[in-house]
């Protein structure tokens, strides 16, 4: 027990608007009483939990963000997952606002694919259900390299995608072509791009566990994440608010889309899975929700709405949310991970997704929202 409130003890704060902002409302909720919540942090050590929590005030036509952090650490890996999928839509948006030929709603498909698609309806699939597929082709429209600099240039750092997910080319440096229709007669065939070699990261952490599973054989020693992909938790943050108050930064560091391409990618964030076709028993509200309602399948509120992307993956389960509840005129944001893998083995598909992460995330939510409301 005395190390479980040593380690909240150590609590770090980033006020952006001032330097001695009280540590109260993380540490508060990181206190809780709720099994959902003590459990995971008396272990601590097994979970590898970052959290920041922004607070936003409005005052006049400024915005102003107060961070709070709990071992947020840019040096600290973890396993970003289908996060990654946010920045691939948001610098795909930009490099089709950058081509007159191309649009939102032109239709392509990856050469050597059989699915023709639209570059909105890829993005609407990244959000709605984590789609992995549609991920891949917006990598090959951007390439690694491309995706990489349009966030750096905007001040979303560190980040490093290096490869795409689930798939048999996920470390291949060279995309494929696209195949695009850009009326009834005429197509346009994209060259391949070739991106620079995947380089091994120098992180704490890049190694864990005491086992995997490689080629369906269980193998000793750590599992090594340095040629995986890299999106920490401040990155994570800072894309979020670029996108959801893009007036609150300079204009060097807001992202080239339209109005129009904003507005759709806002949609796609917090749009249900049903609302777009998706089975509801299947693929209820909170499938990709973990914030608030993550723990049970009951529907939302429809005055609360969540802007996000979730990723989980080997264990690790992560949510960047900017979290809105037009009712009571409430509104904040939230990026946390935590690790769920009590055997030490990774790549066995055996982790506490439903036991530990997701409950902890769903109740570190909504102990956030109480505090919320009643500010």
């Amino acid at each position: 027990m005395w190390q479980r409130f040593a380690l909240i003890g150590l609590l770090v704060l980033a006020a952006s608007c001032s330097e001695n902002t009280p540590a109260e409302p993380l540490e508060k909720v990181l206190s809780s009483q709720n099994p959902k919540i003590k459990n995971v942090m008396e272990n601590l050590e097994e979970h590898e939990i970052q959290i920041r929590y922004t607070q936003i005030d409005r005052r006049n036509d400024s915005i102003i963000f107060t961070d709070y952090d709990f071992q947020v650490d840019e040096n600290n890996y973890f396993y970003p997952a289908s996060t990654v999928k946010f920045p691939a839509a948001v610098a795909a948006l930009e490099k089709l606002n950058a081509i007159d030929s191309l649009s939102i709603n032109t239709p392509f498909f990856v050469e050597g694919d059989s699915v023709k698609t639209t570059f909105g309806k890829a993005i609407s699939e990244i959000f709605a259900v984590s789609d992995n597929a549609a991920n891949n082709r917006l990598i090959e429209f951007l390439g690694q390299d491309d995706l990489n600099k349009r966030m750096q240039e905007r001040g979303v750092s560190p980040i490093r995608i290096a490869h795409r997910l689930s798939t048999d080319n996920a470390d291949d440096v060279t995309t494929k072509p696209l195949v695009f229709y850009l009326n009834d007669s005429t197509i346009s065939l994209s060259q391949p791009i070739i991106n620079s070699p995947i380089k091994p990261l120098d992180l704490n952490g890049i190694q864990k566990g005491k086992g995997f599973i490689a080629d369906e054989n269980y193998q000793e020693g750590p599992f090594n994440f340095s040629l995986k992909n890299y999106y920490p938790i401040t990155a994570q943050n800072a894309l979020l608010k670029r996108i959801i108050f893009p007036e609150a930064f300079p204009k060097e560091q807001r992202f080239n889309i339209s109005d129009h391409q904003r507005d759709y990618l806002l949609t796609a964030m917090h749009t249900l899975p049903s609302d777009i076709g998706y089975d509801e028993n299947e693929f209820y509200d909170s499938y990709v929700k973990f914030f608030m309602f993550g723990d049970n399948t009951e529907p939302m509120p429809e005055h609360i709405k969540i802007y996000n992307k979730v990723g989980y993956a080997y264990g690790t389960l992560t949510d960047c949310a900017y979290i809105q509840d037009t009712k009571n005129n409430v509104e904040f944001m939230l990026t946390a991970t935590i690790l769920v893998n009590d055997n030490h083995i990774f790549n066995d598909n055996t982790y506490e997704y439903e036991e530990i992460g997701i409950p902890f995330l769903a109740q570190l939510g909504r102990e956030l929202y109480e505090i919320e409301l009643r500010r």
